[in-house]
């Protein structure tokens, strides 16, 4: 963070910018930022949320820019290590979870990087340790940097791509998710695919592409059966990817990502009639049987795809059922869906859960609603970390009572 003096210095800065920008002379900038002519800096280097934002407007620039651009200091610091062991650390990090571990070591590595291929990969390293975190929409401009890169390798260059198209579709950018796998598959057409990484690569293209058409069957109910066909098709494609990939290398990862695609088809089966709703809740009820002791399972792929299994339940009941049978149906899969998303801190998960326990209280008339502290809490770091789920998370803030540590109950608005 910069010290009160760099603060001013850099909003002095940001001040004649915009004099230059707009063309305007000091009077100008005064009445256009509310401020006399010889009040434009505060002492302490603290701008008040209406300078910050007066200038915002001024430059064209965000908020958030001008808020990064007075507060956050230039990293200046000789940073000294060695990039192939940092980076060995910054996948020993993601392997154990530890994501912030994670983000310091890549931002170690961005630093001293310096080659095109060593300044993607340490992107590659910050954008896993954002997504680790929930933070997708960190990951996508870190992958953009990365991509932006010149001369980096084919095999890094098709990593980033399906990393990317994976980020954009967590946070619901459905266009840019199906066309960032759709270049990758084109990018491996002309490939025998011998290598374990273009194999996954080309597995996870057809997932994402899958669930994002799968995805679309609610964004555009018109089109329902051509979006369900569409993620069947890709689906089939992964699953079977996927359980080859498991039984090539022995690695329970890929089995976990072919389960979540397998849940999948079973929502998809639904709107295509393959399968009628009920049957498809009760295969994923019954196959919820595994983890009724969430406690008792290890954090991992496995446990995160049975998540999912219950988020597609949730869509199945949603979607075919009438409103005196929502309920019943759902309560199964929004508790436990809430129960491994938080065994496990996954926020694509908590942030479905949300929407979908929000669709059915708006569909039943007089459904008491109450969140703890501890709920409002994962409501308010769902919010910042999706920017498309924040009008839903704002309704629910102002339809729920909300119980304090101490038993008492208010609404959240009073």
């Amino acid at each position: 963070m910069r010290t009160a003096e760099d603060r001013r210095e850099r909003l002095a800065k940001f001040i004649d910018l915009a004099k230059v920008y707009r063309g305007w002379s000091r009077g100008e900038v005064s009445r256009a930022l509310g401020r006399d002519a010889g009040k434009l800096l505060p002492e302490s280097g603290n701008p008040k949320l209406d300078l910050v934002v007066g200038l915002a407007n001024a430059l064209d620039w965000s908020v958030g820019d001008i808020v990064d651009g007075v507060w956050t200091a230039d990293d200046d610091r000789e940073v000294k290590g060695d990039y192939a062991a940092l980076d060995a650390s910054a996948r020993a990090a993601h392997g154990e979870g530890k994501f912030r571990q994670m983000l310091d070591i890549a931002k170690q590595m961005e630093r001293i990087a310096n080659t095109p291929s060593e300044r993607a990969l340490s992107a590659n390293r910050m954008a896993g340790g954002y997504d680790g975190l929930g933070q997708y929409n960190k990951s996508v401009p870190c992958l953009q940097v990365a991509l932006a890169e010149r001369g980096i390798p084919a095999g890094l260059r098709l990593m980033l791509t399906v990393n990317l198209a994976n980020a954009h579709y967590c946070v619901w950018n459905l266009t840019e998710s199906r066309s960032a796998a759709r270049e990758v598959l084109e990018m491996l057409e002309a490939t025998t695919m011998t290598e374990r990484r273009e194999r996954v690569c080309h597995a996870f293209a057809h997932y994402v592409r899958g669930n994002s058409f799968r995805r679309l069957i609610l964004v555009e109910n018109d089109l329902a059966r051509v979006h369900a066909q569409r993620a069947h098709d890709e689906l089939s494609q992964a699953l079977k990817e996927y359980e080859d990939l498991a039984d090539t290398f022995g690695d329970e990862r890929y089995a976990a990502i072919a389960n979540t695609c397998r849940g999948g088809l079973l929502e998809v089966r639904a709107v295509l009639g393959e399968l009628t709703p009920s049957e498809v809740l009760e295969r994923l009820t019954v196959a919820l049987d595994r983890v009724v002791d969430v406690a008792a399972h290890e954090p991992g792929d496995w446990l995160e795809s049975w998540g999912w299994w219950c988020i597609f339940g949730c869509n199945v009941a949603l979607r075919h059922f009438a409103e005196d049978e929502i309920s019943m149906r759902m309560a199964i899969f929004t508790n436990k869906a809430m129960e491994i998303a938080d065994r496990l801190e996954n926020w694509s998960l908590r942030e479905r859960a949300f929407q979908m326990d929000l669709e059915r209280h708006e569909r039943l008339v007089n459904e008491p609603w109450v969140l703890d502290d501890e709920e409002v809490r994962i409501l308010a770091g769902t919010m910042g970390r999706f920017p498309n789920f924040r009008a839903a998370g704002w309704r629910i803030l102002n339809e729920a009572r909300f119980i304090d540590a101490e038993g008492g109950a208010r609404w959240l608005g009073a």
